[in-house]
């Protein structure tokens, strides 16, 4: 085939040309069993031409996954949402805390009430020793717990926190872990969230409204001195 023949074949196939060409032969595809069935056509009578089942399947099927694509964003949305609420009664309840004590009650409570966890558990390091219903732990420890001086949160499960948890470690499948500091000079220590859920918690998950909470309990921890 010469340059003119392989042009002339070309613009042959363009589009425009297409068009006029099926505008200037309507029955030509009525002709065309096998075009019409490769096409999901079909032709039904005169020159109609009607969708085939094959690509009605495939029209209900591509709206079917866009449903499922709306419900999830939906789903998604409201879990954010409840979360969100959750978070702020529970911050109301941690500003009504009486003493430090109160606090770390509190802190139990709201994870077992408002999150549906194992543990809420609030913790510090030494050398002085913790408030009443805190964790005490040793210097370096939340360094060592967060895996670097760096480190601000973990999510997910962790061995080595599991300590934290008490008796309600062996309940732990998964947790969160916050560090705090608080006082001037600032003592280090950590906010833990267990649950007993392997999904609960885990690394990929946003660590923010944990950190929320955790800032909540050092401002209302400075309140009060440790006697």
């Amino acid at each position: 085939m010469d340059g003119n023949a392989a042009k002339a074949k070309f613009h042959a196939l363009e589009p425009d040309a297409i068009r006029r060409f099926l505008r200037d032969n309507p029955g030509f595809l009525l002709e065309q069993e096998g075009l019409l069935a490769e096409l999901g056509l079909h032709a039904v009578g005169g020159n109609v031409v009607a969708f085939a089942p094959a690509a009605l399947v495939r029209v209900h099927a591509a709206h079917q996954q866009e449903q499922a694509a709306r419900r999830q964003l939906e789903a998604m949305a409201q879990e954010n949402f409840a979360a969100q609420a959750q978070t702020h009664g529970a911050v109301i309840d941690l500003l009504e805390a009486r003493n430090h004590a109160d606090l770390a009650r509190r802190v139990m409570d709201l994870a077992h009430l408002r999150f549906g966890l194992v543990a809420g558990v609030v913790a510090l390091e030494g050398p002085a020793r913790a408030p009443a219903g805190w964790r005490p732990l040793v210097e370096g420890q939340v360094d060592l717990i967060l895996d670097g001086s760096q480190s601000l949160e973990r999510m997910g499960f962790h061995a080595p926190a599991l300590s934290l948890f008490g008796d309600q470690a062996e309940q732990v499948a998964s947790m969160a872990l916050v560090r705090l500091a608080i006082w001037e000079p600032a003592r280090q220590g950590l906010l833990a969230f267990g649950s007993e859920d392997p999904l609960g918690f885990t690394a990929d998950m946003g660590a923010e409204l944990v950190s929320f909470i955790a800032r909540v309990i050092e401002r209302t921890a400075e309140r009060w001195p440790i006697l």
